[in-house]
């Protein structure tokens, strides 16, 4: 038997989870955009072939107009090599990465950039000058980090939630974490987003933290302090995504088996699942800051040019929530 045979098995559909023909929901949100003008904004360090290649992509879409920052010398020789022109476009030139964070913070300071958009430059270095406490980005928000989730294995849009920023929140930072979840799903067209608060069990255990929180949360919620979502948990991964899970443990709320955000214990739990639904799950992800005074298209360094697309585009649609345009 040919060694393909077992792996084919392996990954073999869960029969406990509902696949649609047509799964995919990221086009949708592009499509949105096409009514909406390009936001202006700073795209810092694009200084590798897929960093470059998204702005300027995201620009012919009509999503963005960026303005490049970085090494312009480099940066005109890297657009030659792989045959983009970059001419349309402004392009400020700094020294380091350092520099480049700190130039796109300050346009988006100062109203000169509606968005900021991470190139091949390192998170860290990039969040670190977007925190700063008194020339950052910050707003009476926490700022947290979600990745916007379009799966072959779920009929819904995901947002998983925080898995980029965030490292072990404390519980005050995960009541911002759930309502900018709330509040990006409301941008993104889902009016009133179902919360599933993860954790390893669906019973509240004082030996396991994320239960207790998850708890405190959904009472928060029932005392009108998150609003915008339907709140439950703690859950596991399982009984949040699928109906016939949550029937077989004889669970029943309105966000079981339908969440359309996912709400994990921590960074390393929740970056683990968004990447193995990418990688082993045919998952596409899209991803994004909120929490600071305009969007943060925060990709991987890894991501292609269509995730950055993708990105661009709830950045596009999240602008437009908080500044709506009149007539539109």
């Amino acid at each position: 038997m040919s060694d393909l045979a077992p792996l084919a098995e392996a990954v073999a559909v869960d029969p406990l989870v509902g696949h649609p023909a047509d799964y995919h929901v990221f086009h949708k949100f592009i499509e949105r955009c096409k009514s909406l003008p390009a936001i202006t904004t700073a795209v810092c360090w694009p200084l590798s072939d897929v960093a470059l290649r998204g702005a300027v992509e995201a620009a012919n879409e009509g999503l963005i107009k960026p303005t490049l920052i970085g090494d312009e010398p480099d940066m005109k020789a890297l657009a030659a090599k792989i045959g983009l022109d970059i001419s349309p476009f402004p392009i400020i030139h700094a020294d380091t990465e350092v520099k480049a964070a700190e130039i796109c913070v300050s346009m988006c300071r100062s109203g000169d950039a509606q968005a900021m958009m991470k190139g091949s430059l390192h998170t860290d270095e990039l969040m670190k000058v977007a925190m700063a406490r008194e020339t950052g980005l910050r707003t009476n928000r926490r700022i947290t980090h979600v990745f916007v989730m379009d799966t072959p294995a779920y009929a819904r849009t995901l947002l998983i939630t925080d898995a980029a920023i965030n490292i072990k929140p404390e519980f005050e930072d995960k009541i911002h974490i759930v309502q900018n979840a709330i509040d990006l799903a409301h941008a993104l067209g889902i009016p009133q987003p179902k919360v599933a608060l993860l954790s390893a069990v669906e019973t509240v255990n004082p030996k396991i933290p994320s239960t207790m929180e998850a708890a405190a949360l959904c009472k928060m919620a029932d005392r009108g302090q998150i609003t915008g979502g339907v709140l439950d948990g703690p859950l596991a991964f399982d009984t949040a995504v699928s109906v016939n899970a949550a029937r077989i443990k004889n669970l029943n709320s309105p966000v079981t088996g339908q969440a359309d955000i996912l709400v994990v214990p921590d960074l390393e739990s929740g970056n683990m699942l968004a990447k193995q639904l990418e990688y082993l799950g045919g998952a596409q992800l899209a991803g994004i800051v909120l929490g600071a005074r305009v969007p943060v298209i925060l990709t991987s360094r890894a991501d292609s040019a269509e995730t950055r697309l993708t990105s661009c585009a709830v950045a596009v649609l999240l602008h437009y929530a908080t500044h709506p345009i009149a007539n539109l």
